[in-house]
């Protein structure tokens, strides 16, 4: 007779910035596997906090290379699949809930509208297994398919090229697995939205040398905010090993999104008062009906990973992604604290595409008594960008007004357009890089590098591609010093400094289409990363320098421009501690002080101000505890307090602090001698009602699901 034996698993901290994975059963546990098959003789019940490696995990950093989080300068913040499924996260703002200095102003079942900032940063690079993707008016990526998700903190210029200096959130999809597996999930989110998801892997061949994984899911409904939800996933991800040493893989993922009717984007330029109207959840008339937004987004990348002498290995890349989005959103800018509005429809389309390759080699070499840990590389970007911009595909018109507490009649009737012939643009990027880790003795670690990055600007004219004269070079620094004094602490200081490119404005502004000056920026940052026995700790101040965007009225006409500096000083926390086998607690923090400054005369009214978006707090609270009485049984909770930020440069408008509350359950057990996780999550516990930059906040709303391991 099948019986159940209890273990308790001591656990290791995890990495700093990411919560704890509480995987009960633990899913990649091969005992636990064999207990779920038919044939086991005994099932074994995992019970406790699972052990993970801490600051000890190896990351891809870019052109850094693979290295220890505790040997990167530089704060990064790593969330697993185990954790996104357990509090059933579905957005960027979501799957960062516990990082104080990652932040979506986009509530779930809503577009991503510029909405993720990282220490009050907008964020404008993805990268998908290591490849750009542009996410730009849309930055959710489907995680049905991802194995974790990792935020970069602050510049990115050495590892990644010309880029926002917010920082990088990279994506890593799932890989085959050495044994068959396959879980199947279905799931509910309020108001009636219903999802199915199928994960499979395993070796394709008997000798176990080709593996694939394969997911798919589905979702489809009305959402807590009244948004239709319809979307549809693949995924596919092959290895091949020719030899232990040489290894090929490939990832492909497609995701087709319809989200209709979502709430209004909001725009506070045109507001007359100081205090903002009463937030309300009566999202059925805060849409237009037959509003929508559609996406395609294609990602796809293969390599050779080559391991080709002792110490020294080899990756090269090449990845292709794309992303069509077709809006027919709706966006309204307020007017007073009685809740009325201009409503404006905005249609416009938009096709990027990116062709990637790198080559990279890393390794060591040994100079008297001195290590180095050597990366060279070489890139290569192509990104063509198709705008609809023309008479026919774009529209920006004031076709409604109304009232936030009042019903909105209004519909679409005219004939939509999504072409992308307006203003069609090639950027080129071709980049070499090297990086040089000196080991002086055994607990000072120099780094050195460089990346010389030449970028082009181009407007297309069919295929055949127009010198429009934007062209640039730069040479991006990275200085850094990290000192152990014992291997689980790291104390460092870094220097590092990026391009950005210039952007082209978009339709909502006067001056559409204007092409604005690729610009650099700089970070200072020192830190310490502590990772022992029952607690991870992470501390970081830093200093960001960045050419300022203003977005104001100029005689009646809302302007993109660049004028002044922006200064990002902060400080940030982030501590998690194991106070037994069975209860961990986290905590995080980061005060900032952004200013605007170096304005020209015009300007002279924002010196001093805070950034637009930007608040000075934001503080996390979060705890796990499994139920030693019910075994397979875990709860969990957070909190997040958002301190008050400007609307705009002017600093006359302020959105109020908020602060919401997120719990939930999983418990795992055995059906018919097979693993079933039943979780569940309610966000937005108490129902805060809030307003953010972009958006209403996000209402009450719960999940719930089975997974049946087979």
């Amino acid at each position: 007779m099948t019986h159940k034996l209890v273990l308790s698993l001591l656990s290791a901290t995890t990495m700093t910035g990411m919560t704890a994975c509480p995987a009960v059963f633990a899913t990649h546990a091969h005992a636990a596997e064999d207990a779920a098959r038919p044939d086991a003789n005994e099932a074994i019940i995992v019970t406790g906090l699972k052990p993970d490696e801490g600051q000890n995990r190896v990351s891809q950093g870019g052109a850094l290379g693979a290295k220890a989080l505790l040997d990167t300068p530089y704060s990064v913040t790593v969330i697993d699949a185990d954790d996104i499924a357990r509090r059933q996260a579905n957005s960027i703002g979501q799957i960062f809930a516990n990082d104080p200095s990652v932040f979506s102003s986009a509530p779930s079942g809503s577009t991503n509208w510029w909405g993720t900032q990282i220490r009050g940063l907008g964020v404008r690079n993805y990268y998908i297994d290591d490849v750009p993707l542009l996410l730009y008016w849309g930055g959710d990526f489907p995680l049905e398919p991802i194995e974790s998700v990792t935020a970069l903190k602050g510049l990115t210029g050495f590892m990644y090229g010309f880029g926002a200096p917010g920082g990088v959130i990279s994506y890593q999809t799932k890989r085959p697995t050495a044994e068959p597996m396959l879980t199947t999930e279905i799931g509910y989110r309020t108001n009636s939205v219903f999802y199915v998801r199928a994960d499979a892997g395993g070796p394709l061949t008997r000798d176990g040398r080709l593996g694939y994984r394969i997911n798919l899911a589905g979702e489809k409904g009305t959402a807590y905010n009244q948004a239709g939800v319809n979307r549809l996933v693949g995924s596919l991800a092959l290895e091949y090993a020719f030899s232990p040493d040489l290894k090929w893989y490939a990832t492909g993922t497609y995701e087709d999104s319809n989200l209709q009717h979502e709430p209004f984007q909001f725009y506070w330029a045109s507001y007359d008062g100081t205090a903002l109207p009463r937030a309300t959840y009566d999202y059925d008339k805060l849409n237009i009906d037959n509003s929508y937004y559609k996406g395609r987004t294609l990602a796809t990348a293969t390599g050779l990973d080559w391991s080709f002498a002792d110490g020294w290995s080899a990756r090269l890349t090449y990845g292709y992604t794309s992303k069509f989005h077709g809006s027919n959103k709706m966006f309204v800018y307020m007017r007073n604290h009685a809740g009325d509005y201009d409503g404006y429809a905005y249609n416009f389309a938009e096709l990027d595409k990116n062709h990637f390759v790198q080559a990279m080699v890393q390794g060591d070499v040994i100079t008297g008594p001195i290590r180095h840990q050597i990366v060279a590389g070489a890139s290569f970007q192509i990104t063509d960008s198709a705008f609809g911009y023309s008479d026919e595909d774009y529209y920006w018109g004031n076709d409604f007004n109304g009232n936030i507490y009042e019903d909105q009649p209004f519909r679409v009737t005219r004939e939509i357009s999504f072409g992308t012939d307006g203003w069609p643009t090639r950027e080129r990027q071709k980049a070499l890089f090297l990086s040089d880790t000196l080991h002086l003795g055994e607990h000072l670690q120099a780094m050195l590098g460089a990346r010389y990055t030449q970028y082009r600007l181009s407007d297309l004219d069919g295929d055949a591609s127009v010198d429009s004269g934007y062209r640039t070079s730069a040479v991006t620094p990275t200085l850094a010093l990290i000192y152990k004094p014992v291997p689980y602490v790291s104390i460092y200081g870094s220097y590092v400094e990026a391009m950005e490119p210039g952007s082209r404005v978009g339709g909502e502004y006067a001056n559409v289409g204007e092409v604005l000056k690729a610009t650099l920026s700089r970070q200072y940052e020192v830190g310490a990363k502590y990772e022992h026995e029952r607690l991870s700790l992470t501390l970081a101040g830093f200093r960001i320098e960045r050419a300022n965007m203003i977005d104001r009225l100029v005689e009646g006409e809302r302007r993109l421009t660049q004028d002044g500096l922006t200064l990002y000083e902060g400080i940030e926390a982030i501590g998690n501690y194991r106070l037994s086998d069975d209860l961990k607690l986290g905590a995080g923090v980061i005060y900032l002080d952004p200013s605007i400054q170096n304005v020209s005369p015009g300007n002279e009214d924002l010196r001093g101000n805070v950034p637009a978006g930007a608040s000075k707090w934001q503080l996390t609270g979060h705890a796990e505890y499994h139920v030693a009485a019910i075994p397979g049984l875990s709860l969990h909770g957070n909190v997040r307090h958002t301190g008050k930020a400007p609307t705009s440069d002017s600093n006359s408008l302020y959105i109020p602090a908020y602060t919401t509350a997120n719990a939930g359950l999983q418990f795992d057990t055995l059906v018919g001698a097979r693993k079933v996780t039943f979780t569940g999550n309610v966000n937005n516990l108490f129902n805060a009602k809030y307003w953010t930059q972009t958006n209403i906040g996000e209402g009450i709303n719960a999940t719930m699901s089975v997974r049946l391991s087979w």
